[in-house]
Formats: C-alpha cells, sequence, structure tokens
C-alpha cells in the first residue's frame, strides 16, 4: 500500500495586505501548505498542556511558522507575543527566526551592544534617557549625529541632527514622550550602503544608492543594483547571523571611505521585495526551501 506523504503546514506572522506572505504562498505551491496568521490574534491556554492558537490551534498542527512581521504595539503586547512564540518553540514548531534571536535583533541597543563586545566594527553609539545627557553626547560625537528609534525600520523615525539647538530640542521633546535616544555619530559615506540578505549559509549582496539623501532605503526611493560582496563583509555578515543565532537576516554595511566597513545594524524580518528584483533571485522560493529543508531533517528517523 502506496504511503501518503502530508505536506509541510507553514504558518506565516503576516499583515492581511503582505506582499511577502502572497509571494511566500507562491512559491510553496505543490511543496508545502502556507497560511496567515495575524500576531494580534496569538492566544495562549495554560493549566494542562499549554495550547496556543490564532483563531484555531498552531502547535501541532503547524510544522514550522516564519515571522514576516512585527507590528507596533505596548510593551505588555510585544513580550506576550515572544512568549507565545516560545512557547511555539517548546512544543516542536520551528519558528523562523527564534524568538530570544528577534528580540536581540530588533532591539537596537541590545543588539548593538552584543555585537560590539564580540568585537564587530560598529558607529559609535550613545544611548540615554535624558535631554541633558543627549545634549552633551551631542558635543563629544558632533558635530552631525544620526539620532534613531530603539524600534523600528526602513528609515521611519530617523533624523540627522547638525545643529545644537535642534538637537536641544529634538532631545527635550523625546523626552518628553517617554522615549529613549539613541544616536549614532554620522558616518560620512559616498551615498550608497550595502545590504547584505543571509539565509542559512547563503547571501545575496545589493547596492542601495540614493543621489539626494543620506538615507538609502528603498522604501524611501534610493535604488537597487546587485553588488558583490566582499569576502571581509562577507564574514563578517555570517559571523553576526551565527552570534545573533539568526536563520534570515538583513545586515546593512556603510563604507568608511579608507577600504573598511561598518555594521550599521541587523534585521531579523528582512524585506526581500527589493533585493529579488535588483539580483534575479527568487527569495521567497530559497527560504520556502530553507524552512521545509529544516522541517524534513526533523522528522527524518
Amino acid at each position: 500500500m502506496k504511503q501518503v506523504v502530508s505536506k509541510p503546514r507553514i504558518g506565516v506572522l503576516a499583515n492581511e495586505d503582505s506582499w511577502y506572505f502572497t509571494d511566500l504562498r507562491r512559491a510553496a505551491e505543490g511543496i508545502a501548505g502556507v497560511e496567515r496568521i495575524e500576531f494580534s490574534s496569538l492566544q495562549s491556554r495554560i493549566g494542562g498542556p499549554e495550547r496556543i492558537s490564532a483563531e484555531s490551534l498552531i502547535s501541532g498542527q503547524y510544522d514550522a511558522v516564519i515571522v514576516r512581521s512585527m507590528p507596533p504595539g505596548s510593551l505588555e503586547q510585544v513580550v506576550f507575543r515572544m512568549d507565545a512564540l516560545a512557547g511555539l518553540e517548546r512544543q516542536g514548531v520551528l519558528v523562523i527566526n527564534p524568538p530570544k534571536s528577534m528580540e536581540l535583533a530588533i532591539d537596537k541597543y541590545l543588539s548593538l551592544s552584543k555585537l560590539a563586545a564580540a568585537g564587530f566594527r560598529v558607529p559609535e553609539t550613545h544611548v540615554c534617557q535624558t535631554w541633558q545627557d543627549a545634549v552633551a553626547a551631542l558635543e563629544e560625537l558632533g558635530p552631525s549625529v544620526v539620532v534613531k528609534p530603539i524600534f523600528g525600520g526602513e528609515g521611519r523615525g530617523i533624523m540627522r541632527v547638525e545643529d545644537p539647538d535642534l538637537g536641544h530640542r529634538v532631545f527635550k521633546t523625546l523626552q518628553q514622550m517617554g522615549q529613549i535616544i539613541y544616536m549614532q555619530r554620522f558616518v560620512p559615506h559616498p551615498g550608497y550602503d550595502l545590504r547584505v540578505m543571509v539565509l542559512g549559509e547563503q547571501m545575496w549582496g545589493m547596492r542601495r544608492t540614493s543621489a539626494d539623501s543620506w538615507r538609502t532605503n528603498i522604501s524611501r526611493g534610493a535604488t537597487a543594483t546587485p553588488e558583490t560582496i566582499p569576502p571581509e563583509v562577507a564574514e563578517v555578515a555570517l559571523a553576526v547571523t551565527r552570534t545573533l543565532d539568526l536563520a534570515i537576516a538583513g545586515l546593512d554595511f556603510l563604507p568608511d571611505g579608507e577600504g573598511g566597513w561598518y555594521l550599521l545594524e541587523v534585521n531579523a524580518v528582512p524585506g526581500w521585495k527589493g533585493l529579488s528584483a535588483a539580483c534575479e533571485i527568487d527569495v521567497a522560493a530559497e527560504l520556502i526551501q530553507y524552512v521545509t529543508g529544516r522541517i524534513a531533517c526533523r522528522t527524518s528517523p
């Protein structure tokens, strides 16, 4: 009697209108069943065997969950979502990326401090809570700094401060809003940076160029072209993902003008729309192949 082998079931935590979910579902056709899960619908029942669901049961029904969005929320919401993902891991569900790794990567301060301590070259950064401390730090890091939110991506909430009076107003506003003040020394660059996408042991490089802005985010109008990854950058990219235990990551590198590179930040939920087009790589297909391969390794005798 012929044995019927069921396809792996993969849940994707994604927004309702997510292009990435649609791309993953396309890439998985005939290979795996892919279904969308809402972050806001995550639930947990304890006081017996823990059951984690999102309208229907996740644990026991999905072989893997891919985190494709990280929507904003209160501290309680964010903590619970990470706790629920950790619960899925305990029950044997493969989570990409692991929740502990995402907690590191989405917190710019935590990830950068860990990477700096491991010896990776990062821009000089100061993190504080009062406008007075921020003004003092600006005097040391200036004359130009980049102020960023600790959580965030795609260039949202980032601004360059070159004027002390503007800095004073910005820092006071951030303190009044209860925000942490995170600033980095501005690194002069030739109008481009290098985005490296790492998936397992594979990686692809893309140059992001902006003709009229120091910000090189594609979502803000930068252009993307394929780029050969320098060997020293490739070595750092792999070492960083291993340090943070990330299966997939987007790493931003900035040339220092002297032949070296700074590691700016690591994205644990990286987009690939621009990179797929620029490098003519079907990243969604590569990701599905990677995840199903990991599932097969877990289930093989």
